[in-house]
């Protein structure tokens, strides 16, 4: 019995280490070993710049509709070669009248709602641009950004180039200062996985596709940038990850708006890894399946479980075993310090109190626990893409 709790133990430690430190260290040897010259640069004439149709599909956004476009007018890119298109489905409010008044702007709109993957697939039909891009109405974009984008699709191989997220809040002020520090984590990893094969999913904030790539999805898809770029990739495609296109996005109002979007998101990874269940071929794959595998589906899926199973099969341990007692009495510590400081950070995010060191414990078993809020969100809102928008703080 003994040795059975001793296995299982050192295997979910070890995954859950693997998926969220070792994976990138290894990565990051591999590209140490691999690397003996540096990358070569993407450049393009301007002259030469593909027509560019950059594509925002929103909801009931007239609270952002003016520094949305006053956003876009900044954007470096011929004017002549860029069209601008809404998708504003189900749309009730001010979003319609406001788009009124840029004549050179594109809106489709229908009255009913079907959600952000149906809006995406019926405003496709429309678009005949060899490169479009999508970003979200909430979220401003730098004035180079489709310059860079561009400039990745010189290389044939590419066939999708996401941006960066980037949260625009001081993190040591901000009662959500996990989100910009999970995603400084995630943009490093991103940048990793593109110098060693490719990117690994796109961010919705911000992303390219070549226009014949695209492929309608099922309309109750929960992640359609993650979908839509992973069966690009599949199509033996790279997703490029270009740092200096980026995406500046308002955290969440508050934690409870976080957490809507946390398990809509971990929903939508539950759902992304059956409908690419193919990916999970290493023989067909290769790279994109262990990249995909130890970036993605470990955190959506084992990984969380196990996390949480260490704390008992720890406690079990001390119990069970005579030898190397005291390394099991330290990791119970550990564990105990750790998911003590993650309650205190808890406390303090509920109360707004400044604490940036407690939030990451706390953010990392607030994401984790989300995961597992993911899989009843799926049961719950099978066969429907529509969900509730949350809160941003105010710019």
């Amino acid at each position: 019995m003994s040795t059975l709790l001793i296995v299982c133990f050192w295997i979910a430690l070890f995954i859950v280490f693997y998926t969220y430190i070792g994976y990138g260290m290894l990565i990051y040897i591999l590209l140490a070993i691999r690397r003996s010259k540096k990358p070569k640069q993407d450049t393009i004439e301007f002259s030469s710049l593909p027509e560019v149709s950059l594509i925002i599909a929103a909801f009931n956004e007239e609270a952002v509709v003016e520094s949305k476009m006053a956003n876009c007018r900044e954007l470096i890119y011929p004017s002549e070669k860029l069209q601008i298109c809404w998708i504003t489905d189900g749309s009730n409010d001010r979003t319609n009248q406001l788009l009124k008044a840029y004549p050179d702007v594109i809106v489709h709109y229908q009255p009913e709602r079907q959600g952000k993957t149906a809006a995406i697939n019926r405003g496709m039909m429309f678009v005949k641009t060899p490169i479009v891009v999508f970003t979200d109405a909430n979220t401003n974009i730098n004035d180079q950004a489709l310059l860079e984008i561009v400039k990745r699709f010189a290389d044939p191989k590419v066939g999708c180039v996401t941006g960066e997220k980037r949260i625009a809040s001081k993190e040591a002020e901000d009662a959500t200062a996990g989100e910009g520090i999970y995603w400084k984590y995630e943009s490093f990893l991103k940048t990793l996985d593109d110098q060693f094969h490719t990117a690994v999913g796109a961010a919705g904030e911000l992303f390219a596709i070549r226009r014949e790539l695209f492929d309608a999805m099922p309309r109750d898809t929960l992640l359609d940038d993650f979908i839509l770029s992973m069966r690009i990739a599949a199509k033996g495609f790279k997703i490029a990850y270009c740092q200096t296109a980026y995406a500046l996005e308002e955290p969440s109002l508050d934690i409870k708006e976080e957490e809507k979007r946390k398990v809509r998101i971990a929903a939508g990874g539950l759902q992304s890894i059956i409908r690419l269940k193919h990916l999970l071929n290493p023989f067909r794959y290769g790279l994109l399946s262990f990249q995909y595998i130890s970036h993605r589906v470990l955190r959506w899926s084992v990984t969380p479980i196990l996390l949480f199973l260490l704390f008992p099969l720890n406690i079990a341990l001390l119990f069970a075993v005579d030898k190397c007692i005291l390394l099991y009495v330290l990791t119970a510590i550990f564990q105990v310090l750790f998911y003590t400081s993650g309650l205190v950070g808890f406390f303090y995010a509920r109360k707004q109190i400044k604490h940036k060191l407690l939030y990451i414990p706390y953010y990392f078993l607030f994401m984790n626990i989300n995961v597992i809020k993911g899989f009843f969100y799926l049961v719950n809102h099978k066969g429907n893409g529509v969900w509730e928008k949350a809160k941003r703080a105010e710019r």
